[in-house]
């Protein structure tokens, strides 16, 4: 019996770390407030950059931020600061760096609000229910992502812009937009 040939969305291309991304993660329901600030973190720095480029470097951004533990990461400090400005595993934008830290805060106050930041992003899809568009039209922001990222604007959120936002709902399975004939959809 022959097997059928498995088919993905494009985007991918044959960089292995793209594809294992789009196999087992990009589009995938998240619910885990870590995974949440992680991909806060990640989508973030990306703003301005290719995210091959920020995946590379993913492993240096654990290392860097804690294990993404947001307690630990809304505690840096200038010395913290300084670190992370000398670490090549990630991307040493000052402002990048200061809006994680920032982000972070923030994250916390909203956990508070809402119970979970999971809760507080939910909050915004209809029915509290994850989008599936099986698309071939990926769009790169939606009213959706307008309306988060406007109200993470208004608390405060840095580098979260309705693009970033639309990535990170992306990334999270709180929209899946893999291609109709996708195999990993």
């Amino acid at each position: 019996m022959q097997t059928a040939e498995l088919k993905r969305c494009h985007w991918p291309g044959t960089d292995e770390l793209y594809i294992k991304y789009h196999d087992n993660e990009w589009g995938k329901e998240v619910h885990d407030d870590k995974i949440l600030f992680e991909f806060l973190i990640l989508e973030s720095a990306q703003a301005g950059l290719s995210w091959i480029t920020i995946l590379r470097r993913r492993e240096g951004y654990r290392k860097a931020f804690a294990d993404f533990d947001v307690e630990k990461v809304a505690a840096f400090n200038q010395d913290d600061i300084d670190r992370l400005m000398n670490d090549a595993g990630i991307i040493r934008n000052r402002l990048k760096i200061l809006a994680a830290i920032n982000n972070a805060k923030l994250f916390i106050e909203v956990q508070k609000e809402f119970g979970s930041f999971d809760k507080y992003l939910y909050s915004f899809m209809p029915d509290g229910k994850p989008i599936v568009n099986y698309t071939t039209s990926i769009p790169a922001s939606t009213p959706i992502s307008d309306a988060i990222s406007k109200d993470m604007k208004k608390r405060g959120f840095k580098f979260f812009g309705t693009t970033i936002c639309y990535a990170h709902m992306q990334a999270t399975g709180m929209v899946n937009d893999h291609l109709p004939d996708c195999s990993f959809k």
